[in-house]
């Protein structure tokens, strides 16, 4: 693969980030993500931002989207994680990825173009209470009736559940792993958000309680295969926008060591600064490779994929965290402060880290597939 951009992911990157610096700077990140009532994001910048194309990125232009790939995603959600951007785009985008990927021609022409243009927003519904990472963590189990299922239980740590219109769900049928797109809309159907550590990312529950599903809307080519997609596609998502919200810090810190004066010298002149910033360097650029390959494979369709994917979560999860600490300590007693943004940072590092899996759980998988 070629590690670098292409003139148009280097022009969308930077339409991408000039348009987030000057709508979605901090201050208005707080201010949206820490209203207590409301979705926790810009609902008309939800609107710009779907016109200009980002919710339907990787939809097929016969749906409404713009047909392009992972790749393409990735340079979206650095700079998203960057700005710590309060938005349903990464549920959004694996919702739609899911069904593009496995669902008809009727399924995706029913749910897709709304997923494009931003008027309905989806999620993935895939943990439970044991909040075990990948296939072994869904126990869903859903009665059949007539060619459709009922769905009675509940799905945990949904991202932007509150909001979501619709949910691709994980279940099994008879034992077998399957996917269903059900609409918030249908009876016995509830969502809630909770408080969580990083504001800017919700999390929550969404409850079945006798959830009649349709068989049309069992998406055809949900099987196990598909749900391990969708773990690889969320893990990649997130290790994408880690990208952006570590150089992001990286940036925050090494700007106050440039300006913080102790003992009649910056303080970044001392390797006690100079060390710990380098470390975040090289981090930071070590998990970015690993993502750039896990969005290549997964536009390839190549081998590697799972592979790839568990090598850039686990190091994004081992990594992040360290950076967010760093960030805060070497702001010293500022950067405990609510209203300083250091603190920000590490939140999100603490959020990244379980969210698709862990670091263990990453490396083990690694190891299972040969990657050691």
């Amino acid at each position: 693969m070629n590690f670098g951009f292409t003139d148009e992911q280097e022009f969308l990157r930077s339409e991408v980030r000039k348009l987030l610096d000057e709508k979605a700077p901090l201050d208005d990140v707080r201010r949206v993500s820490e209203a207590e009532s409301g979705p926790g994001y810009d609902t008309d910048l939800w609107k710009e931002i779907a016109e200009l194309g980002w919710t339907g990125l990787v939809i097929p232009e016969a749906h409404g989207g713009a047909g392009l790939g992972w790749v393409d995603l990735v340079v979206v959600l650095e700079e998203t994680g960057r700005s710590l951007f309060p938005a349903p785009l990464v549920a959004t985008t694996l919702a739609a990825d899911a069904i593009v990927r496995t669902g008809s021609e009727t399924q995706r022409a029913r749910f897709l173009p709304g997923l494009a243009d931003g008027s309905v927003i989806g999620t993935v519904a895939l943990a439970e209470e044991e909040d075990t990472p990948g296939e072994a963590g869904i126990q869903l189990s859903a009665q059949r009736s007539g060619e459709g299922v009922v769905l009675s239980g509940e799905k945990l740590f949904v991202q932007n559940a509150a909001a979501a219109d619709i949910f691709v769900v994980a279940f099994r049928r008879e034992g077998e792993l399957a996917l269903a797109v059900v609409e918030k809309a249908q009876d016995g159907v509830s969502a809630e958000d909770w408080p969580g550590i990083d504001l800017t990312k919700r999390l929550g529950r969404l409850r079945l309680e006798n959830v009649e599903v349709a068989a049309e809307a069992i998406l055809e080519g949900g099987d196990s295969a598909a749900v391990g997609m969708l773990f690889d596609v969320g893990a990649t998502a997130i290790a994408a926008e880690a990208i952006g919200a570590a150089e992001a810090a990286l940036a925050l810190t090494t700007a106050y060591a440039k300006e913080r004066i102790q003992f009649g010298r910056a303080i970044g002149t001392f390797q006690g600064v100079k060390h710990p910033l380098a470390e975040m360097y090289v981090d930071v650029e070590s998990f970015k490779s690993l993502t750039y390959y896990a969005a290549w494979c997964i536009d390839e369709g190549h081998a590697d994929r799972s592979l790839a994917a568990s090598r850039a979560k686990a190091y994004a999860s081992e990594a992040i965290p360290r950076i967010g600490i760093d960030t805060v300590q070497l702001h010293g007693g500022i950067g405990y402060t609510w209203e300083y943004d250091a603190h920000l940072f590490l939140k999100r590092a603490k959020w990244v880290r379980p969210f698709f899996g862990d670091a263990d759980h990453h490396y083990e998988r690694v190891a299972a597939l040969g990657g050691l």
